[in-house]
């Protein structure tokens, strides 16, 4: 049955009732990521016509060459041109999240590509050496500069690089990890002094460092140059780097551990040595490894305090010792083709053992944050 109603007539002289107000529009929502076909099209255009204009300036325009400089110059012409373009077709704020988008991503690509072509071209140089067995077997005592590949080769070398490091392994560890124990755990007046120093040796040129083992331990004490005084210098510039991820690491064990461990009546020495320390195992290996990572393609130290020497010394305390960043340096500036493909082939090697300890790093530093999620 239908319904009607009925108004109440408006008394003359009666203000009128305000109006109800308007029901507010529908919200609409934006969307962030992903991509459009119009997006897809303004991206690639972005991506030819930046490479058209950069090919032309550097081709045509300008007297520039490389191949950084022309990777640089393409990654910024497209950011700005993608920006542009996205200008005519969206609004301020969405062509400003997808030039942010943009910006990132391809900076992450420019990084990976530049890496690329340096990994590349390292190998490019030294696979005709590195592919031969003897490579990783011989020294270079019985061959020379004229040798063929198929003989001599860099064992001298990566045991050179093993022994230095493991020393200096062993000498910057414990000093560094004490440390980071007095900073984070102990604390006092001089605790601020010696952060500041650690932070200062972080940043210390590694020239430094083998200037400082040259002059007070070969030629105030009288040692002569072996891989014991190389790594001496390694140790160096290891430490600062071991002590402040130490120091990190050690910081983010909880305090309701330490508390626990007090209030079972432990003294602070036995909470750090029983409690803290344990806990923060992994974060420590991670440390190290790091410092490691840092320590083994050190040339300046190694340079100054090792010597160099075509046989294979297993004894690091006594006479020269050649290591793998000396390998490289002493081959790759010599104007024999065998000569420098054995050094790229030793940068090889050296690559190999860097990525080796950083991927390493990286696990045990993944597996600490996954467990301490838990």
């Amino acid at each position: 049955m239908a319904t009607t109603t009925s108004q109440a007539p408006v008394e003359s002289g009666a203000e009128p009732r305000p109006e109800a107000p308007a029901p507010a529009a529908p919200e609409r929502r934006i969307r962030v990521g992903g991509l459009t076909g119009p997006g897809v099209a303004s991206l690639l255009g972005a991506l030819g016509g930046s490479l058209a204009l950069t090919w032309l300036l550097y081709e045509r325009i300008l007297p520039l060459s490389g191949g950084q400089g022309f990777l640089l110059a393409w990654f910024l012409l497209f950011n700005a041109l993608y920006f542009l373009v996205g200008r005519t077709q969206w609004d301020p704020r969405t062509a400003r999240e997808n030039s942010v988008r943009a910006l990132a991503v391809s900076a992450g690509a420019l990084v990976v590509t530049m890496i690329g072509f340096q990994i590349g071209f390292v190998a490019w140089k030294g696979w005709d050496a590195a592919h031969h067995q003897n490579f990783y077997t011989q020294d270079m005592e019985h061959s020379g500069a004229l040798s063929p590949l198929d003989s001599g080769g860099a064992f001298d070398a990566i045991v050179g690089t093993l022994e230095q490091l493991g020393l200096a392994t062993l000498f910057s560890v414990p000093l560094g990890i004490a440390t980071a124990v007095y900073l984070s755990e102990v604390g006092g007046r001089a605790a601020r002094a010696v952060r500041t120093v650690v932070e200062a040796m972080t940043a210390l040129p590694s020239i430094v460092a083998g200037l400082f083992v040259l002059g007070v331990v070969i030629l105030t004490l009288g040692l002569q140059k072996s891989g014991f005084a190389a790594s001496l210098a390694l140790s160096v510039m290891m430490m600062p780097i071991i002590t402040r991820a130490a120091e990190v690491v050690l910081r983010l064990v909880p305090g309701t551990l330490r508390e626990a461990s007090y209030a079972l009546g432990s003294s602070h020495w036995r909470t750090v040595w029983t409690v803290v320390l344990p806990t923060a195992r992994r974060g420590l290996v991670t440390a190290v490894l790091l410092g490691m990572a840092r320590g083994v393609g050190e040339t300046s130290p190694v340079l100054l305090t090792s010597g160099f020497t075509s046989h294979t010394n297993w004894n690091p305390f006594s006479d020269h010792q050649v290591s793998l960043p000396l390998y490289i340096w002493n081959y790759v500036r010599q104007p024999y083709p065998y000569m420098v493909a054995r050094g790229f082939a030793a940068a090889m090697a050296l690559m190999g053992i860097v990525l080796l300890l950083f991927v390493t790093a990286r696990l045990l530093g993944g597996r600490t944050t996954k467990e301490g999620t838990r």
